[in-house]
């Protein structure tokens, strides 16, 4: 089963895909950890992409889509895989079907209020990692696990993250028309809680 992770920051998409890949035995790919790996081990595409980033400038269509090429052609993803991330554009979509035989693509929806007070009251530990939110810290600011102060990041406060949807829904958002039209879109209710989404995924994806 060959599946497409859709959906806003903050919607849980890595956490759901994580899931999926566990209980399926398939890999999820990620395009962001697949260009760090490709630019790790020097491959031809990854040195090219290389360049780019080094030059602070995007990775073009082309390259990502050489790199991601490449990785599902690899032995792992021959029993299906998850893509988060990836396609984030229709053009990158396009590209995709020339690689690629899309079984479902599972859109997480959930209201843009509703994301932006999620990002913007999660506060994490720069020590040990461990992530929280305020409305269930009771005033506390410091980490539970190791006793370190908690903090802010600044890609999660309100204004960037409203920035960031904004992006999203102007590049990515009309993948959702994309794959509809294609009979491909299969849309879940981010808003519940995590396993009833997981068990609704996992029904979308088993068929």
């Amino acid at each position: 089963m060959n599946v497409i992770f859709l959906g806003p920051p903050g919607a849980g998409k890595g956490t759901q895909a994580q899931r999926i890949c566990a209980a399926l035995n398939i890999p999820q790919i990620s395009t962001g950890d697949i260009l760090r790996r490709a630019i790790k081990e020097q491959t031809a595409t990854g040195l090219k992409a290389k360049e780019y980033i080094d030059a602070g400038k995007l990775v073009p269509d082309e390259v990502i889509i050489d790199i991601v090429r490449d990785r599902l052609a690899q032995d792992d993803c021959a029993n299906g895989y998850i893509l988060d991330g990836f396609p984030r554009t229709v053009p990158q979509a396009e590209a995709l079907e020339g690689i690629a035989k899309i079984d479902v693509v599972v859109d997480l929806d959930v209201a843009d209020e509703e994301l932006i007070a999620r990002l913007s009251g999660r506060r994490v530990c720069l020590n040990c990692g461990a992530t929280y939110h305020v409305s269930r810290l009771n005033g506390e600011t410091k980490c539970a696990s190791c006793g370190e102060a908690l903090i802010q990041r600044d890609d999660d406060k309100a204004e960037t993250v409203l920035n960031r949807l904004n992006v999203y829904h102007s590049q990515t958002a009309p993948l959702v028309d994309f794959y509809q039209k294609k009979g491909l879109l299969k849309v879940i209710d981010g808003a519940q809680d995590m396993d009833t989404i997981f068990e609704s995924v996992m029904a979308v994806v088993k068929g």
